[in-house]
């Protein structure tokens, strides 16, 4: 493949308030954007994109292949795919690629102050978290990300993705001599040797959830399940609505959020959590919460579950009642994008994020300290290649929490069946076999 050709920056206006780019990208959406030299890169629709940001443009270009031979065939595609020759200001859709992708039809200033009025808690916490918006993803690639999240650590998801990409995704192109591949469709990953091969990858058990996923997706569902999944408000880009064929039947029933959850729980190695994170991140779905242990820590923290018969009672087992509990009370409390606020939150209790929630506005992925109440908490802190955080990150195992103006911890246990992998982050990665005590004891 040729050397490709990077187009020349362009720009957006939109303010730090309406998206933040460095708080976006590695607060755990997604996890093949990587930061080189201060600018984002990533593989979007066979092309990379290349962001950089000031206090009111977004900055962009768009990095394209030379030959169409090597571009790759997405795992959805509404419009044919472009190349170098293609690459002029009339033909780049690469602007409308971002409008989409950050969801920007929305108002993120008005959704803020709708959540800041019916929410304390997050009228204290957001004022240094702005910008946060959800992702308008591939929902295949969304779905696989998730499954590699389940009882895993931030470095080890980013590793697996990225050898997901290079294994089986066509390369696009380099930044400073770094590889950048897009991420490989169903198709490419429902091999026979498929779970074989990522198992010595070091993908464990779920190499086979990846593998039995993809094929169950190429195979035995129709060309475009996915796609229909998606929230009909939100629609990836270039997608319509899909004609009804006179020989259908009767029409399909119109796609909803519970439906979609649903549908995604029948895959291999989908849960309730992955399921959400899938359909919020990748269909659309605004109103879907998940819920792991950072969730669940703020839950209790912040809004009293797990306390009283309101909340199901005191419990050291995170139940699928107290999950479906937890995303009903936000639903209600932040309304249809309840699964953005959550996102704020969520981040705000990252201890990669400890420095900006204390007030200095600036994320950080160094060392930090987290105070909460009068219990401190020290984080050795990230490298620029592992500052992506899994929203589903510790799911089945035992994580620590503290309750304000107290000196005790309390440990909660997650349900799932599958077992913790500790093994690759060293000095970062605390095991969980120790004894779990109810919450409060």
């Amino acid at each position: 493949m040729g050397a490709p050709k990077a187009a020349d920056w362009r720009k957006l206006p939109l303010s730090l308030t309406e998206l933040c780019i460095d708080t976006t990208l590695r607060c755990g959406q997604s996890f093949r954007w990587r930061k080189i030299s201060d600018e984002w890169h990533c593989v979007l629709r066979g092309r990379i994109i290349s962001l950089k940001q000031d206090p009111s443009h977004l900055h962009y270009r768009a990095t394209w292949p030379q030959a169409a031979s090597s571009l790759p065939t997405p795992t959805i595609s509404p419009s044919p795919l472009k190349t170098e020759a293609d690459d002029s200001e009339e033909n780049d859709d690469t602007a409308s690629l971002l409008h989409n992708y950050f969801a920007l039809s929305h108002s993120l200033t008005a959704l803020y102050d709708q959540w800041t009025a019916s929410d304390a808690n997050f009228a204290c916490r957001a004022p240094a978290f702005t910008g946060i918006r959800i992702l308008n993803q591939e929902p295949w690639e969304a779905l696989i990300a998730f499954i590699c999240s389940s009882n895993n650590n931030i470095s080890r998801i980013t590793q697996m993705v990225l050898k997901l990409c290079l294994h089986y995704g066509p390369c696009i192109g380099t930044i400073e001599g770094e590889p950048f591949h897009d991420f490989p469709g169903p198709e490419a990953l429902s091999g026979r040797q498929v779970e074989g091969h990522l198992r010595e990858l070091g993908f464990g058990y779920r190499a086979k959830y990846i593998a039995e996923t993809a094929r169950i997706v190429s195979t035995e569902r129709p060309a475009g399940w996915l796609p229909q999944l998606r929230n009909p408000a939100s629609p990836a880009l270039g997608q319509d609505t899909p004609a009804i064929k006179p020989e259908d039947p009767e029409p399909a029933p119109p796609a909803t959020y519970r439906a979609a959850h649903s549908s995604l729980l029948e895959l291999t190695g989908v849960g309730p959590k992955v399921a959400d994170c899938v359909c919020l991140m990748g269909l659309g779905w605004g109103e879907a919460v998940p819920v792991d242990t950072h969730v669940w820590q703020i839950a209790q923290r912040d809004y009293k579950f797990g306390k009283g018969a309101g909340g199901g009672g005191k419990s050291k087992t995170f139940t699928k009642t107290m999950y479906d509990a937890i995303g009903d009370h936000f639903r209600a409390i932040w309304g249809p994008q309840a699964g953005w606020a959550q996102s704020v939150l969520f981040t705000a209790n990252l201890k990669s994020f400890s420095e900006q929630a204390q007030g200095n506005g600036v994320a950080k992925a160094e060392g930090a300290v987290k105070k909460e109440g009068n219990v401190v908490a020290e984080s050795p802190g990230l490298s620029e290649n592992e500052t992506a955080v899994v929203k589903a990150e510790d799911e089945g195992k035992t994580v620590t929490s503290t309750t304000p103006g107290r000196n005790r911890k309390r440990k909660v246990a997650m349900v799932d069946e599958t077992p913790a992998e500790t093994s690759q982050l060293g000095p970062r990665t605390r095991r969980t076999s120790k004894r779990i005590k109810a919450a409060g004891k």
